[in-house]
């Protein structure tokens, strides 16, 4: 079998990694010749919106999918009848437009923080009016790992808001969630609509970026509404593939922040520490295969590196940690690698947490070290 994946990035490559052991074979399209993917599958080497390539490229694969949001959609739907496109497009292009994905969880009777498009300055200060301080503006488009987004803590924050974000076209502003965690839950739904859920994971960020996750890391009942909104998602795009929900957790009522309709990072630890990680059951699922267990193996978390990779010795050293290097070049802000850690029980994985932060330091993933809190 042959899958298609629009995008080159670590994501990509770990989807063709978890093929090789299937009999899958994956070719990536990007537009970077440097493109991490192309280290481990064939690289067509083309611009996302370029359809003779990507027509080239579908009419040699079983089924095509993508590792990112930012894809053309437009250039997708006229070849979607030259081979199946999954995850459906209909829930990319939802998840390109904050307001659009924002309407949809409210349609939905999914709890989501209040919300305002925004076209103009005046549009911005009736709808700080409306929703109150503190809130965040945001792009509504292209935004990923914090990037489009200004925090607004008070009136004195407005304008530099504004004059930051207000010439990049249309913008959404959103009530800011007092919550004491961020958790995700990846799922994943197969052709025959058969449904399921991994373990919700609990997620770290700075600066917008995912820093680190644990799972399991949720009671049944905090569990059990991130599979209830995350099967309403599911369940309106009659969706294929691995589906990404992320949520604010306010006293243990789930509040959506947002989806991503693909493979996900806060999913990483799945390839290590699950019966079956998120990429094999993506390509199941996108095959028309059956779905493996998502059921975890002891308690897992995942460091991600971000700008350089540190000393590998530590993660080498360790029977209880997995090396995960992209083979990227080093950049501030990048995503260059991962390690994720594996034990018997909770208490085991921190105590094997606190190893790299004593000996890593500074070298941890930015604010990795966050993460070691008292439960």
């Amino acid at each position: 079998m042959k899958i298609g994946i629009v995008g080159g990035g670590q994501l990509a490559r770990m989807m063709a990694l978890a093929g090789y052991p299937l009999g899958i074979r994956c070719t990536v399209l990007d537009p970077n010749s440097d493109a991490c993917a192309g280290q481990v599958a064939p690289l067509v080497l083309a611009k996302y919106d370029d359809v003779d390539a990507l027509g080239r490229l579908m009419d040699e694969v079983d089924v095509l999918t993508f590792d990112f949001e930012n894809v053309s959609v437009p250039a997708l739907r006229t070849l979607a009848d030259r081979t199946g496109i999954f995850p459906p497009l209909d829930a990319l292009e939802c998840a390109q437009d904050r307001l659009s994905e924002k309407t949809l969880f409210t349609r939905l009777a999914i709890p989501t923080p209040p919300f305002a498009p925004v076209a103009s300055r005046a549009e911005l200060d009736a709808a700080i009016e409306d929703i109150g301080l503190p809130c965040v503006l945001k792009t509504r488009r292209m935004g990923y790992d914090g990037k489009g987004q200004a925090m607004i803590q008070s009136v004195a924050d407005i304008a530099a808001a504004w004059d930051r974000l207000g010439d990049q076209g249309e913008l959404l502003l959103e009530g800011f969630v007092k919550f004491k965690r961020e958790v995700s839950v990846i799922s994943v739904r197969d052709r025959k609509g058969n449904i399921r859920h991994y373990p919700l994971s609990e997620n770290k960020h700075r600066d917008g970026i995912l820093t680190n996750c644990f799972a399991p890391a949720a009671a049944d009942d905090v569990q059990g509404q991130a599979y209830h909104h995350a099967e309403k998602l599911l369940e309106h795009f009659q969706y294929v593939g691995v589906l990404a929900v992320e949520f604010f957790d306010v006293d243990g009522t789930l509040v959506v922040n947002e989806m991503a309709p693909r493979v996900h990072n806060s999913g990483h630890w799945t390839i290590d520490g699950a019966e079956t990680s998120q990429f094999e059951n993506h390509l199941r699922a996108i095959l028309g295969w059956p779905l493996g267990s998502t059921d975890a193996i002891g308690y897992s978390a995942m460091l991600n590196w971000i700008g350089a990779m540190p000393d590998p010795s530590l993660a080498l050293n360790s029977d209880r940690a997995h090396w995960h290097d992209y083979g990227k070049k080093p950049r501030p802000g990048r995503k260059v690698g991962h390690t994720t850690i594996h034990t018997e029980s909770a208490a085991e994985l921190h105590a094997e947490m606190a190893k790299f932060a004593t000996s890593l330091g500074n070298q941890l993933a930015s604010g990795a070290d966050a993460f070691l809190i008292k439960r």
